[in-house]
């Protein structure tokens, strides 16, 4: 008889709970993605001389520069590397990966859920602009990929082909870790 009682009970509990931990995650990764961008906003604003940069070597969760997508009319702040810290904040740069205007392969990932939750909207032929205190750089879609999440060719050298790769989690919607990886590839049109 109690455990009629008292199972209902610890069902709706555990919900409440369940729900009101998901909200605060929410919470605190928009939080940490404003203050980020905030930081990317002034440090992109002023900007610097391309030669003081060319040995740029961030340190890991420094904000770095902003990614704007303008079809999906946003502008999110991009912090050096990849790990749960860092993609809390924004789009992470991929730590062995390049920067602009060094000819080879740049890699940006954030999660399909926060900041990258409309990407599967970008098209063939969409601008993406990075803009890092030494400059602005534009890069158009050329196309889009879907791989395991394992595979780890696609971060490779292109030099002397510079090449962006914006990645997430796929499928966009599920839940869990996803087994696939989403990749848009998208080459430079100017700076």
């Amino acid at each position: 008889m109690k455990l009629r009682i008292w199972l209902p009970i610890l069902l709706v509990a555990s919900g409440v709970f369940l729900c009101g931990y998901g909200g605060f995650q929410l919470l605190r990764h928009h939080t940490q993605e404003k203050v980020t961008l905030q930081k990317a906003l002034t440090l992109t604003t002023i900007k610097q001389d391309p030669i003081k940069f060319k040995n740029f070597n961030p340190y890991k969760g420094e904000t770095i520069g902003l990614v704007e997508l303008p079809t999906l009319k946003a502008t999110l702040p991009i912090v050096e590397g990849t790990n749960e810290n860092q993609l809390a904040k924004g789009v992470g740069h991929y730590k062995t990966s390049k920067f602009p205007n060094q000819h080879n392969q740049v890699v940006l990932s954030g999660h399909r859920d926060t900041v990258f939750r409309h990407i599967g909207q970008l098209k063939s032929g969409d601008k993406i602009i990075l803009h890092f205190p030494f400059g602005t750089y534009t890069y158009k879609i050329d196309h889009t990929k879907i791989v395991m999440a394992d595979d780890r060719t696609i971060i490779h050298s292109t030099y002397p082909k510079e090449e962006l790769l914006l990645t997430t989690c796929y499928p966009f919607y599920y839940i869990g870790n996803a087994p696939k990886r989403y990749l848009i590839y998208a080459y430079r049109t100017s700076s």
